[in-house]
């Protein structure tokens, strides 16, 4: 009877507000603050699991790799160019490429572009950070130099079918 009962409970902790557990299926992402859709990638791309990451994927044997993740609470809502500034922290020898406004899911994002290095490995960052409905989200395309072109396509088709809403 205990175990049954114990087994209950496990079973209804799903149900309560603010358990609500990460789940991505069908394109769509759903965690306890916010759902969005993504662009549907090719099936080079495959699924890998990233601390502190919502979603990543990488293209084996190439060194590309896509990253997609959203902040709802404790940003403090800085500027775009400033989160920008936030994802590039890890890298060195940051050179910037390019920088322009885009529309993206109805709203203003930044896209960034960069070469830099990671761990002392050249690399080429295309990069979007958006805010919305008290979201930050942010979606970083990283490929060896001369090497992001060939799938940048993807990445567009990514950003192209990302829409969010916020829970609660």
């Amino acid at each position: 009877m205990k175990r049954t009962l114990i087994t209950l409970a496990l079973l209804a902790l799903p149900l309560l507000p603010g358990c609500r557990r990460v789940s991505f299926e069908d394109s769509m992402l759903s965690k306890r603050d916010v759902d969005y859709r993504i662009g549907e990638l090719p099936q080079h791309w495959h699924r890998v699991y990233l601390k502190d990451n919502d979603l990543a994927f990488s293209e084996t044997g190439t060194g590309r790799a896509l990253s997609i993740n959203s902040t709802c609470e404790g940003h403090d809502d800085p500027p775009l160019p400033v989160l920008t500034r936030h994802l590039v922290m890890g890298f060195t020898d940051r050179e910037e490429q390019s920088q322009k406004l885009i529309n993206l899911d109805g709203r203003e994002a930044l896209r960034s572009r960069y070469l830099a290095r990671l761990d002392g490995v050249p690399v080429e960052l295309e990069m979007v950070v958006l805010k919305k409905d008290g979201c930050v989200f942010d979606f970083t395309y990283v490929a060896p130099p001369g090497q992001a072109e060939e799938r940048m396509a993807d990445f567009d088709g990514l950003l192209a079918g990302f829409h969010s809403e916020r829970n609660g």
